[in-house]
This record gives structure tokens, sequence and C-alpha cells, in this order.
């Protein structure tokens, strides 16, 4: 009753005082009768038909997106989903409505109002209806939300005071363009710049995980095991290519500064790889070929079945080698640590052997 109650209140006041002419903006005159039908003025041949088309996709796209956010917006609220202009379905939340039947009985008074008392709208005050709308929406502001968005993750919380201040100071299109556009470039920035880790051992376990998440996960000397987590795409491929030898190079160098035994193998963990393309692919290729020139072997770990399928195709699973492909990382390791013990023992039993001959030949000199 309250919304009612203040148009019939700011009308007559304003009808009193004659405040429209102190500079207070009001409805003015209201034409009569339904909006007659214009379907036959219709004209496909105008000039104007490209640009009518183009507005005619963005307003759609714009009024999709207003309307997915108001449906979630009100069926957190409820539980239960509503579609409608922004400002029409808070005003019916704030009125009480249950269910879409208040749209019906909605259009029957916007239609007996629209023949019979539109006279009685001239005085009433513009100001007055935007309050009943605003007063609406600050139903909608969860502050609480807010501040669990700044919490949880900073962009979230950019994002939403984006939109606000874009619907605040501009329009609901405005702050929907504004939030589209950032989430669009976070996506963007997720598939161009997927995550990497280095997975280490956990102690008397078969688990291997990430060295940053897990202190206890121990890494495997000789062996640098690297875990992709994301698809791999042309837009990506570039970046995990330098991200990849840049592990390497910081590996070796870590070695080096603490006089280990050099890095030999490099297992790359594919499991939350889904699918891949050609730059993808192509990216394999050119990091196998580059580990074969520094001397390291590169070892693929539980691959999914669309990666296998194009890796088959493409040949590359004859390029890297059967025998260095594995179901597990646990599997790669044990068969890393294998090669790396028997050419251990290779060396020894050839430096043992050489020094078995020269000691040979010098009894024989005396």
């Amino acid at each position: 009753m309250a919304p009612l109650t203040s148009v019939i209140l700011g009308s007559v006041l304003v009808y009193l005082t004659h405040a429209e002419k102190h500079g207070v903006q009001v409805v003015g005159k209201l034409k009569k009768g339904l909006n007659p039908i214009t379907i036959m003025n219709l004209s496909f041949g105008s000039q104007y038909l490209s640009t009518a088309i183009k507005t005619g996709i963005i307003t759609g796209i714009i009024a999709l997106a207003e309307g997915i956010a108001v449906g979630r917006s009100f069926a957190m609220l409820k539980n239960y989903n509503i579609d409608g202009p922004f400002s029409r379905s808070a005003v019916n939340f704030n009125a009480g409505c249950k269910t879409a039947m208040s749209n019906i009985v909605m259009a029957i008074a916007v239609m007996f109002t629209l023949l019979f008392l539109t006279p009685l709208f001239h005085y009433t005050p513009i100001v007055v209806l935007s309050s009943i709308i605003i007063s609406a929406m600050l139903g909608l502001i969860d502050y609480k939300e807010a501040i669990h968005l700044w919490r949880l993750d900073k962009f979230d919380f950019v994002v939403c005071m984006s939109a606000y201040f874009g619907v605040v100071f501009g329009s609901v299109e405005i702050g929907l363009i504004i939030a589209v556009a950032l989430s669009l470039l976070r996506v963007l920035l997720f598939v161009a710049r997927p995550r990497t880790s280095v997975l280490g051992h956990i102690p008397d376990s078969t688990i291997y995980r990430s060295i940053d998440q897990y202190q206890s996960a121990k890494t495997v000397p000789g062996i640098l095991i690297l875990q992709i987590d994301a698809p791999i795409y042309f837009a990506s491929a570039g970046y995990l290519r330098e991200r990849i030898l840049r592990w390497v190079n910081e590996e070796e160098d870590r070695l080096k500064s603490i006089r280990e035994n050099s890095l030999k193998y490099v297992v790359l963990a594919l499991n939350a790889v889904g699918n891949i393309d050609t730059s993808g692919i192509t990216m394999l290729g050119e990091v196998k070929k580059v580990m074969e020139r520094r001397g390291l072997k590169l070892v693929l770990a539980n691959p999914g079945g669309e990666v296998i399928k194009k890796m088959n195709k493409a040949k590359l699973i004859d390029v890297i080698g059967q025998k260095w492909i594995y179901l597990t990382v646990g599997e790669a390791v044990e068969a890393c640590n294998f090669m790396l013990h028997t050419d251990k023992n290779v060396e020894d039993s050839t430096s043992s052997g050489s020094l078995t001959g020269k000691e040979t030949q010098n009894d024989n000199n005396v």
C-alpha cells in the first residue's frame, strides 16, 4: 500500500499547491486507450533496416543478461525463478507477489488504467515514481555478500562494484555491459595464462601434490614434475611453452646451487588437460625437441582420451615414444627412477672396468 499511497498523496499535493509551476516535474498528459496495432507499418525495405537489426540484437543480448541476473537474484531469495524487467520484478517482490499470476493481474490493471484512469496521473510527480523503484531496489542490495566477495576474491568484488556504479551513474544496461566485459576479460586471462605447478612426492604414499600447497611434498632428485591445470589451446600454447622452459631453467639452477644430481627427466602431468588443439600439439612437439637438445627426456603422465586421440593423429606419440607415456605420475616417476639407477649402475660398472684395466696394465709393467 505504501507505493499507492505515495502516488495518491503526491498527486493531490501537487494539484493543490500547483507545484508543477515551480519546477516539480510531473507525468503530464497521457493519451487514453490502448496502443494500436502497428504491424502493418513495418517496412523491410527501409534504409535503416540494418541499423534496426543491429540495435535489436544488442538490446536482446543485454535483455537476456538482465533477465538472467534478475532470475538469479530472486531465485536465491525465494528459491524459484522470476523473469521480467529488473524494476518491475523488484516492485512485485516487495508487493508480496508469489506467482506468475501477478503478471496477469498487473496487465489487466494496466489496461483498465490506460482506458479510464490516465487523466488522474497528470499531476503525479516523477520523483514519487522514482522513489518507489529506488526503495524497491534497496532491498536487493546485499552488503554482506559484497564483503564476502572482497574477502574471497578481489576481482569478483571489482566486477560487482563496477556493475553497481554502472547502474547507479548510468543505467542497468551500462552496468551489465561493464560486468560482462570484465568477466570476459577474466575468462580470457584464465585461458591465455593457465596455472602450472611443480609437484612433489608426499612421504609414505604414492601421491604427488603441489609443493606450494603441501609443505611436506618433496621433489624427486633428477626429475621435474609439472602439472598443467587447463586445456591447451592456441591462446595458451606459447605461454605454456615459455613457462615449462622457465621451470626447467629454475630447477637446473637450483640443483647446481645445492650441488645435487643434474636434471634428467621432465614429467608433464596432463590429467587436468581435457582437450588440446593443433597449436597445443605443436607446442608439445617443440618442447620435446628443446628437451632433447638439452639432454633431457620428456615424459607424459595421464593424458586424457581426447588428448591421446589427437596426439595419435598428429603422430606425436611416435615422436615422444609410447614407453614415455604413463597412466599416473607415480608410474612415470618409478620408470624414471629405474632408468636413473640403471644408468648409474652402468656408469659405475664402466668406471670400475676402467680402473681394473689400468691396475692390470700397471702390474704388467712392473
